[in-house]
């Protein structure tokens, strides 16, 4: 109870505020990069026929550092997603999940995007999107 007390007696209006900033940007960034990458992934992404090849044709050294942030950026947007999944907070988490594996570089991960997607609520939704933008519906095997 003293908990509660003391919590609301430190709570100033900046604090809100701040609160209240933090957490639209944080998901406005997240609705962005969910927009962009669901919009320009192929539509054949999710198919088991599809094979990657990031930066092609870049020197070795760019290629590495761009997987290394791609990768740390996926972890960012996996935990993110997880706080956004959790009950009362608002966000796509299951989106923003989907995301981060997308950006990862991890064996096994094929399965657990396929699961993902296969929901007909998340599927129906990225395929909306992309029809807003005159993209396919994505291809699921």
């Amino acid at each position: 109870m003293e908990f509660l007390v003391e919590f609301w007696n430190g709570l100033t209006w900046g604090s809100i505020f701040f609160g209240l900033g933090v957490f639209l940007l944080s998901i406005s960034i997240s609705f962005g990069a969910i927009v962009i990458v669901m919009v320009k992934i192929p539509e054949n992404y999710f198919s088991s026929h599809y094979e990657q090849d990031f930066l092609p044709g870049s020197p070795w050294l760019v290629r590495w550092g761009a997987v290394i942030l791609k990768n740390v950026l996926g972890v960012l947007l996996i935990l993110l997603g997880i706080a956004l999944s959790l009950p009362g907070v608002p966000g796509q988490g299951i989106l923003t999940i989907l995301l981060g594996l997308i950006m990862l570089d991890i064996p096994g991960k094929r399965p657990i995007e396929a699961r993902i997607i296969k929901r007909p609520k998340v599927l129906s939704a990225i395929n909306s999107l992309r029809a807003r933008f005159n993209k396919p519906p994505l291809v699921i095997d």
